[in-house]
């Protein structure tokens, strides 16, 4: 049996990537990789020349069986995405649960993780609470904020650059305007921010300014 190893990648800085994630990218016997043109700059940067397969949510029902026979047969095998820590709002629980059903071990390094940089330092309470990813499109959204308005965990999102004024107006109607809320954007790059205060307040920064890069939202739960 081979052994499945969940790699996490830099989320922007590549400093941030580990020795023992670089060594394990050259011993495996393949990468599956989110993106490869993407991944293939993160390898070429670190000399890693491992070969390298694509792994998305569009193709990997498709490929776990592939990939379980692979490792069943003695290969090693890792999965990466373009940044962060695999299956966290990303590819990666297909393939983990079919190779654990499998009898075959998976080993996750620890790593980058947008998330939790963006939590620690919203300065919101960080006992608890709860990461809700990106938000359902269109049907299911409405309930869903629904019931988070009554969550009294701080709360943690994904949201796309050219939905945050969207979701922020969504805060302020579901939430109010008084609720606090972090934005944190392009965490760990050059032109990293993070926007603190109320719902009402951060929506109009962003309201007067172009929204970039990757972005992860914190809100306050609700007062007990």
């Amino acid at each position: 049996m081979g052994k499945l190893y969940l790699v996490p990648t830099p989320i922007g800085n590549l400093e941030d990537m580990t020795f023992r994630a670089i060594r394990v990218l050259k011993e495996v016997d393949l990468i599956l990789a989110e993106d490869t043109r993407t991944s293939g700059k993160l390898l070429k940067h670190f000399e890693i020349a491992t070969h390298m397969q694509s792994h998305h949510m569009h193709n990997e029902h498709k490929t776990v069986d592939h990939v379980v026979s692979r490792l069943k047969a003695g290969d090693n095998i890792a999965l990466i995405s373009d940044a962060g820590t695999p299956a966290i709002s990303d590819p990666g629980f297909l393939l983990t649960r079919a190779a654990l059903e499998n009898g075959i071990e998976v080993e996750c390094l620890p790593g980058a993780t947008a998330f939790v940089p963006a939590l620690v330092n919203s300065g919101l309470p960080n006992d608890r609470f709860v990461f809700e990813g990106f938000l359902p499109e269109k049907k299911g959204r409405q309930t869903r904020f629904l019931q988070l308005a009554e969550e009294t965990r701080t709360m943690i999102f994904y949201v796309s650059p050219h939905k945050l004024v969207k979701t922020l107006s969504e805060f302020v109607q579901y939430f109010g305007e008084d609720r606090p809320v972090c934005v944190s954007r392009e965490l760990s790059k050059l032109h990293e921010e993070n926007a603190r205060g109320t719902a009402k307040e951060v929506l109009a920064h962003f309201e007067k300014k172009g929204v970039k890069g990757e972005i992860v939202v914190v809100v306050a739960g609700k007062s007990k």
